[in-house]
């Protein structure tokens, strides 16, 4: 019996671009934005956010961090994505609300972005934000991320990455949205003028090319209307590290593409609010 056959990429731009395959994709931007400093207004009137910490000594090594309005019980990280070139931590303050109103703190990061510093030289700072926020917050954690912010949180998921041991022994779960977890095809990109990978490079910093630390578990969750290839990479890493020992699950949100998928972070009673503190 044959299968079916999988249609062949040909053009890799195409592949990988989002905004040009969402309506009114140029405008998401700006909305996160808007969305973001209303909500960072707010909480900060209610003396529940803590601005610009630093966690190096980098430009942009810095992060924010909300509070929950009762005890909390442990710190939710996001890493924010944009393909390692674009975007920071206060573009995203709102998707804080869901893990929130559950009593959980939310942390956000920025990195330094390519071609400022490399792929590899991210994971390393991703990797010191959350050792100090674990430094600066007790409890649990849980960690997740979009897009290049999924490829993060997956990385510190590996067994090589460098989070202190007693940091990685409270990492319960993390959740990789709409990840990068195969970075080779990227080779092919024009982007790769900007990110500067070699071959060597995009093999060492695949998740789905490396093993996942031990005891790791994770959710990969892309929307069902992204780019063929999100959905390939969402499955890829799910299935690889199911073999290799890990607690992995693929979730595909119906409805969903590549600029609303993180959406659901923001409300309380979402199957991905769900996924990121109940697995």
């Amino acid at each position: 019996m044959v299968g079916n056959a999988l249609a062949s990429v040909t053009d890799w731009d195409d592949a990988y671009s989002n905004s040009a395959h969402i309506p009114d994709g140029d405008a998401y931007p700006a909305r996160w934005a808007e969305r973001a400093a209303a909500f960072r207004a707010t909480l900060t009137a209610q003396r529940r956010a803590t601005l610009d910490q630093p966690y190096g000594d980098g430009a942009r090594e810095r992060y924010d961090l909300f509070h929950p309005a009762r005890p909390a019980k442990g710190t939710v990280v996001f890493v924010h994505g944009g393909y390692w070139i674009a975007f920071e931590k206060a573009s995203w303050s709102h998707l804080a609300a869901g893990p929130l109103a559950h009593g959980w703190r939310v942390a956000m990061p920025s990195y330094t972005l390519c071609p400022d510093c490399r792929i590899a030289g991210i994971t390393r700072q991703v990797a010191r934000a959350v050792a100090a926020i674990a430094e600066a917050t007790p409890g649990p954690l849980r960690l997740t991320g979009h897009s290049a912010g999924g490829h993060l949180v997956s990385r510190l998921a590996c067994a090589d990455v460098s989070l202190p041991p007693a940091v990685a022994e409270r990492v319960e779960h993390t959740v990789s949205i709409s990840g990068l977890h195969d970075l080779r095809p990227l080779l092919a990109t024009r982007m790769n003028g900007t990110l500067g990978m070699d071959e060597a490079e995009a093999v060492a910093e695949s998740p789905a090319l490396l093993r996942p630390r031990p005891g790791a578990g994770i959710t990969c969750w892309v929307g069902a209307q992204e780019r063929p290839e999100f959905i390939r990479q969402n499955a890829l890493l799910a299935n690889i590290w199911l073999g290799l020992g890990a607690a992995t699950a693929a979730r595909q949100a119906d409805g969903r593409h590549h600029f609303d998928v993180i959406d659901d972070l923001a409300d309380p009673d979402s199957p991905l609010v769900d996924a990121l503190l109940s697995s």
